[in-house]
């Protein structure tokens, strides 16, 4: 009599689960999701969470591209600058985006955005140290791309009343943008603070502008002085937008919902060309522009780091820098010889 075989129809068990938990615990995707919800805990900006997230997702499209699985321990040293090669050479921003024209799909990323990208891995792999999850920082060993300074551009006092006469102010849309072009300048506030603002946030009386700690990129709350006609002329607009009830939002879009900094952006676009303007003209050059005027015309540079909202005063000196118009005036007016000169030019004496 043949013997039955127990084993026959039983599942077996082939894999062992320790395995692919070792695997599962040196992925990077995995990994990144421990350290995006680490520091969404810790209360970062939306903003800084989105730049994780892209920052991630070009070194992931790399893997990809490369073949190499997201692994920490298949990716060292080496793998990393080349990395930083294909950032620099061979990346394509926006490319598969079917909205972005072919104009914008540009090839290499600047110095400044590999180095933010390598920035965020460094704090990632230092967060894995500290969690247990790793043992070493790979990108402790690969230097930043150098940055070359490139001069920066600010708008004059002609270029800025014609941008701002640019809008038709009898047209909602326009006169919503020359207000938010308006505070921008005398603010000097980002274009993302700006756009969160809500009518609460506005004292007419006291003229300043409360910015929320949750609207900041360093998550402190700060208090902006404002000018009576910027004060009036937001007044102005909140009575215009009052129409929407359903929000508290200050600046808003035709149908109700809020005015986003990309959109202001490409409105802004057609005013600098509307006014000839060949600069680039961006929300951030407001800020740029408001903050180099404002130390050209004597602003205390720590009452400047205030209104700026920068943690360290080496933030405002390097984020202002004075025109070649303004040094020139303080040579012409500090300059040994202008001391020399103006002692020892008198008026000749003119014999008669």
């Amino acid at each position: 009599m043949a013997r039955l075989d127990k084993r026959k129809g039983k599942s077996q068990k082939v894999e062992r689960a320790g395995i692919t938990m070792r695997q599962s615990i040196k992925s990077i995707p995995v990994l990144y999701e421990k350290y995006y919800l680490a520091k969404e805990a810790e209360g970062r900006a939306r903003s800084t969470l989105d730049s994780y997230r892209f920052h991630f997702r070009i070194l992931f499209l790399y893997a990809d591209h490369v073949g190499r699985e997201p692994n920490i321990d298949r990716m060292d040293v080496e793998f990393y600058r080349h990395f930083v090669n294909w950032m620099r050479d061979e990346y394509v921003k926006n490319e598969g985006h079917k909205y972005k024209p072919e104009s914008a799909k540009t090839v290499g990323l600047s110095a400044t955005s590999i180095n933010s990208v390598l920035k965020t891995l460094r704090n990632f792999y230092d967060f894995l140290i500290a969690e247990g999850l790793a043992d070493h920082n790979p990108l402790h060993s690969v230097k930043n791309v150098r940055q070359v300074d490139k001069d920066i551009t600010v708008l004059t006092a002609d270029e800025l009343r014609a941008l701002l006469s640019a809008p038709d102010q009898r047209r909602y849309a326009d006169f919503r943008d020359y207000v938010l072009m308006t505070l921008l300048l005398d603010s000097m506030m980002r274009i993302n603070e700006a756009c969160q603002l809500t009518r609460d946030d506005v004292d007419f009386n006291d003229c300043s502008v409360h910015i929320r700690a949750d609207n900041v990129k360093t998550r402190k709350s700060r208090r902006v002085p404002i000018q009576r006609r910027t004060a009036r002329l937001m007044k102005e607009l909140v009575a215009e937008v009052s129409v929407f009830e359903d929000t508290e939002l200050i600046f808003l879009a035709n149908y109700g919902g809020s005015l986003t900094p990309n959109h202001f952006r490409h409105r802004l676009e057609k005013f600098a060309k509307q006014a000839e303007i060949s600069k680039n003209v961006h929300p951030h050059l407001f800020r740029h522009t408001g903050a180099t005027m404002a130390l050209e015309n004597g602003m205390d540079i720590r009452h400047l780091q205030m209104i700026l909202g920068h943690a360290d005063l080496r933030m405002t000196m390097r984020y202002t820098h004075l025109s070649d118009k303004s040094l020139s005036a303080q040579h012409e007016r500090y300059s040994p010889m202008s001391v020399i000169n103006g002692t020892l030019n008198k008026n000749r004496k003119i014999l008669r």
